[in-house]
């Protein structure tokens, strides 16, 4: 986020687009309804009636796959009304006569004809947006799981520039973490192309900083992403995996071909707390600890640091995570990973990485709540990003085009599916499918269809049927919904013997590399 958890508060208007709030981040969502009764606007953009909606001053259902359509419609209206913030833009971006002359293209009517939104509540969002004195934009994985993931950041990016909504409190734009500590695996470099604090591999100073100071030679050229690793597996090109904490076979588009891939491994290790449907096809498993079994620090999404306190003695035969890497390293001939503390590692992360320099074990102990970037032991941290200046200088504006997403519903796979989450649920449900009572709250996977389609094709609630896409089929029962529109279906993810994962699309934003996973063409038929 660039800016605070804490900020949503004092916002006079709070965007939020491709997120279930209610359902996943419960806590921000407090914090919005705590704006709306300080008299905050709320927009809320989704594909589905999700239950922030029905507090919305704004609620506008989108065709799935239109974000930037969307974002350059608002900005033509911005333009035209004159909400945008001259100063801000004179002294603090560049780029802004190319985004003005892309998005005189986009009006109202054209942007209505491919978001499924109508010109009067593309008016009404870009007013309430514009006039706000303080607008946050708040996001999830609606926005980043398209093929134009990347555009759609860019997009929601102009909003907050051309509007000066930015570089202050109670503004900025605002990813909404999938995972407790998403933000901390990035910020260490838990992506092939960077080091810590995202410094590219291909910088050969910083490699040369890592490499004194770890004695290794570091490759100079970025590793494979995830979907990358699984068709080097599958062609036999990649040999051995490692999977830490994460559960493919359930969380990756295309499950068939990601269970081909595993298979064909030489060697397949999953280190995780249980046994998932991935560490069920391994070769060896490494039992690892929860959080309460293990000390160390969770980045969150705010870019707060927080730390972690072992509560309890690590269970069987289980140890915590670094202990594993460490020893895993030296049985390589890494003699010298020798850490003794989480604490010890976190000097090292200091030491290596300049947003978290003043960052410490002991000023986490004594107190002190720190948000990177923290350059030094005695700077307080920072809430908000950009004040002053960008990391590149200026703010860069991107004139960018409407991509339509690259399956479409067609004769033979009529259904837009999109997939997510439910409340009772977390990602691969390899811990809240362990728990009795939110079993008895949502024991298996529903399809999620509109009253019309559902009497189109003879259903009613709890009818099994099976969806079927160009990779797959499930079967599942019906839940007639009036939360998706005629045409699209939604299906959460946390459920193997229904895994929607069987049926979408692995095809990636090129930039970030993550799929496709809010949409794809499928088909309903009833189950024979």
């Amino acid at each position: 986020m660039t800016n605070s958890i804490g900020e949503i508060e004092n916002s006079d208007c709070i965007l939020v687009i491709g997120s279930n709030t209610t359902g996943q981040h419960p806590i921000i969502s407090g914090r919005i309804m705590r704006a709306k009764a300080n008299g905050a606007r709320l927009i809320v953009i989704d594909p589905r009636g999700i239950p922030l909606s029905q507090y919305a001053d704004c609620f506008a259902r989108i065709q799935p796959g239109t974000n930037v359509a969307l974002a350059n419609g608002l900005l033509h209206i911005l333009f035209e009304k004159d909400l945008i913030d001259h100063d801000f833009i004179a002294n603090r971006t560049e780029n802004i006569d190319e985004l003005k002359a892309k998005v005189r293209e986009y009006t109202p009517e054209k942007v209505s004809r491919i978001t499924g939104i109508s010109p009067e509540t593309l008016q009404e969002i870009a007013l309430l947006y514009g006039r706000a004195d303080r607008a946050m934009i708040l996001y999830a994985m609606g926005i980043t799981q398209h093929l134009t993931g990347t555009d759609n950041v860019k997009a929601l990016s102009n909003l907050a520039l051309a509007t000066g909504n930015i570089g202050r409190p109670s503004t900025g734009v605002n990813p909404l973490r999938g995972q407790n500590n998403v933000q901390g695996a990035c910020d260490m470099g838990a992506l092939p192309d960077v080091l810590t604090a995202y410094k590219k591999v291909s910088d050969q100073a910083e490699r040369k900083r890592f490499e004194d100071r770890w004695q290794a030679s570091i490759p100079d050229t970025p590793g494979l992403a995830l979907g990358e690793m699984m068709n080097k597996a599958a062609e036999g090109t990649l040999k051995g995996m490692l999977v830490i904490g994460e559960n493919p076979m359930l969380s990756d588009p295309d499950s068939g071909h990601v269970k081909k891939a595993l298979e064909a491994l030489d060697l397949l290790v999953v280190q995780d707390m249980f046994l998932t449907e991935t560490a069920q096809l391994a070769d060896v498993v490494l039992p690892a600890c929860s959080f309460a079994e293990k000390s160390g620090t969770f980045t969150n999404t705010e870019r707060r640091v927080q730390l972690v306190r072992q509560a309890l003695e690590p269970q069987g035969l289980s140890k915590p995570d670094w202990i594993i890497i460490s020893e895993l390293a030296r049985s390589m001939g890494a003699d010298d990973f020798t850490y003794e503390s989480p604490a010890e590692i976190m000097q090292e992360i200091a030491a290596l990485t300049p947003t978290y320099a003043g960052i410490s074990h002991h000023r986490l102990e004594s107190g002190e709540s720190l948000q990177w970037p923290c350059p030094d032991e005695t700077h307080p941290g920072t809430p908000y990003l950009h004040g002053t200046t960008f990391p590149r200088g200026k703010g860069l504006f991107f004139a960018l085009d409407h991509i339509p997403p690259a399956e479409l519903p067609d004769e033979d796979y009529p259904f837009l599916l999109s997939t997510g989450r439910i409340p009772f649920h977390f990602h691969g449900g390899s811990m809240s499918r362990k728990i009795e009572r939110l079993n008895r709250e949502a024991p298996t996977g529903q399809v999620d269809i509109n009253p019309e389609d559902a009497e189109r094709l003879g259903l009613e609630e709890g009818t099994r049927v099976t969806v079927s896409s160009r990779r797959g089929a499930i079967s599942l029962p019906v839940r007639v919904s009036r939360e998706v529109d005629p045409g699209i279906v939604f299906i959460p993810m946390h459920f193997a013997e229904c895994g929607v994962n069987t049926l979408t699309d692995t095809r990636v934003d090129p930039v970030s590399k993550i799929p496709s996973l809010k949409v794809s063409a499928v088909k309903i038929e009833k189950t024979d």
